[in-house]
């Protein structure tokens, strides 16, 4: 019986994906696509398929009638993952929001493959301040133990990720641990690290813009984070 269960799961994601598939390329345009590869450094291929068509077509796809288990999620993630097309990534991570709610302990293996595979800052910003945020506000315990391993790890992607996971955090941003994460990254060249610095930095003067300027006055910033920190407040 477990098998056979098994087996009618099996079906059903290939239907899932190979249906979304055929959806995408009834919209292909060799034009758009060309742009968009251009856009992210000839990385990756497209559909040619702007983000608000594709939200348009996804939209049966991630009706919650229609959701697969979220036993299956992780499996989809990847296949999905493992497509030459951009907009199943996109797709990918637009699915995984609708699980938010049902993180489990172990989610953050998922979390940190969708990272480290094609790996660049579109994908990287999708899951590092909603997937990652979530985990480590449900797991508090993980989360300094995956802090040191990512900073530590030399990988970019997992560095901005410890730098950006509290974007949206507001109050609830601990400033202990981000004046931690940029110390241990001060004096690197890494346009897309000293750029997350800036970034966290600014979004947080939002919410604490003293705190902001009285820690952008004391650090030694790269020029580009210093510039991206204050730019709502001088």
């Amino acid at each position: 019986m477990v098998n056979d269960y098994n087996y009618f799961l099996i079906l059903m994601m290939k239907d899932y994906i190979n249906t979304l598939e055929i959806e995408f390329m009834r919209y292909a345009d060799e034009v758009n696509a060309s742009a968009q590869k251009k856009y992210l450094k000839n990385q990756f291929e497209f559909f040619g398929i702007k983000t608000p068509q594709r939200r348009e077509i996804q939209k049966a796809f991630l009706h919650k009638d229609y959701l697969p288990p979220k036993l299956e999620l992780a499996t989809i993630l990847k296949e999905c993952w493992q497509k030459p097309q951009r907009e199943f990534q996109h797709f990918a991570l637009d699915l995984s929001y609708k699980y938010l709610k049902q993180i489990e302990f172990n989610d953050i293996a998922l979390f940190e493959y969708l990272i480290l595979n094609k790996s660049w800052w579109d994908t990287v910003d999708g899951v590092a301040p909603k997937l990652v945020a979530e985990y480590f506000k449900k797991f508090p315990e993980q989360r300094d133990m995956y802090i040191d391993k990512w900073i530590s790890s030399g990988n970019i992607w997992l560095q901005r990720t410890c730098l950006i996971f509290q974007l949206f955090y507001k109050d609830e941003l601990d400033t202990k641990l981000l004046a931690y994460v940029i110390e241990q990254l001060l004096g690197t060249k890494e346009f897309f690290i000293n750029k997350a610095i800036g970034w966290i930095l600014r979004q947080y003067s939002r919410t604490n813009p003293q705190w902001v300027l009285e820690y952008v006055d004391k650090t030694a910033l790269d020029p580009l984070s210093r510039r991206e920190a204050i730019r709502l407040m001088r």
